[in-house]
């Protein structure tokens, strides 16, 4: 077995230094940190405390890697539910976890992103949050190094697997059901971030819907944010029957706009997050079981790290009505 000295003299640094690295410490210098990381990627070091675990009755070190909106608190609940749910099951399933937010490794390249995680012993990784533009971990999944399952992307290879709900027929059912019961025929449909892949397969959906039942739709993108999804409805709702909206969130703030104009126009989400029930406007939405979804992919993890192939995982939806009595405590 390599051991950190090993490691120091191919680097050619101390052997303090090579732990500061391993153990995250500020004031190393980029140059020495890729320095030790080379080092480590090419003698397949594993540092003594992992080995130890990898050894004992665990199962498999994991990373869940996921992205936090710095922009607003209310949507945290989701990736608090991914953080619960996944952690949780991975105790169950005895499989150690260490959690990695996007911003810590935005400006490492692939390469880079690859030596950090085997520093760390990690054999398998849970990506929650990636976008289109997240190119890095795009190319870490495709070099297969280690086994991935990627929740909300339509990624899968022998290494990877896919977990989330049919989000096309999703939103194609809550709109569907709110259209029909309120005898709808213009849409306001208010779409999440053209980034995201969830955008994508939910106006599939909404474009479905309008060719089958002839409607008259205008399309606007609100980014997932309350107060864009405001400024839409206040100049466009008007003149359209029903507000369809591709997140819980963008939803609130289109009924409170509606509420400030004093008119009445049936508006439905997306999502089931808790503040749904505080709204009091009993909307449609589609409830997403976060905490199970979390939970799905540690299994689904495990299934990967036993040996058997990627595939995609399609869990669960239904259309709800979040009641204030439902969600206290």
């Amino acid at each position: 077995m390599i051991s950190i000295t090993e490691v120091a003299e191919h680097a050619g640094v101390a052997i303090s230094t090579v732990s500061k690295v391993l153990n995250n410490y500020p004031h190393v210098s980029e140059v020495t940190k890729k320095k030790v990381r080379e080092s480590i990627h090419a003698l397949n070091y594993v540092p003594n405390t992992i080995a130890a675990a990898l050894s004992s009755k665990q199962t498999g070190r994991a990373a869940l890697i996921i992205s936090l909106n710095t922009k607003t608190q209310a949507i945290d609940e989701i990736s608090m539910q991914y953080l619960a749910g996944a952690i949780n099951r991975a105790m169950e399933l005895n499989i150690e976890v260490i959690t990695i937010f996007f911003s810590m490794i935005q400006h490492m390249t692939p390469e880079e992103i690859i030596r950090y995680l085997q520093s760390q012993g990690i054999s398998g990784i849970i990506i929650y949050g990636m976008s289109k533009e997240d190119t890095n971990l795009r190319q870490l999944i495709a070099a297969e190094v280690f086994k991935c399952v990627v929740v909300d992307a339509p990624y899968k290879n022998l290494k990877t697997s896919s977990v989330w709900i049919d989000n096309e027929k999703a939103q194609y059912d809550v709109a569907r059901k709110t259209i029909l019961d309120n005898t709808c025929e213009r849409v306001l449909y208010i779409a999440g971030k053209r980034n995201a892949y969830v955008t994508e397969e939910r106006l599939k959906g909404m474009k479905r819907l309008v060719g089958e039942l002839n409607l008259k739709m205008l399309i606007r993108d609100g980014d997932f944010s309350e107060k864009k999804a405001r400024q839409i409805v206040f100049r466009y709702a008007e003149n359209k029957d029903v507000v369809v909206c591709a997140s819980d969130i963008m939803a609130i703030g289109a009924m409170n706009a509606l509420t400030e104009m004093d008119i009445f126009r049936p508006v439905c989400g997306f999502d089931g997050i808790t503040l749904m029930g505080y709204v009091g406007k009993q909307m449609n939405t589609i409830r997403q079981d976060f905490y199970s979804i979390a939970a799905h992919t540690v299994e689904e993890l495990q299934r990967l790290l036993r040996g058997d192939t990627g595939r995609n995982l399609i869990v669960e939806h239904k259309i709800v009505q979040m009641h204030y009595e439902d969600i206290i405590c």
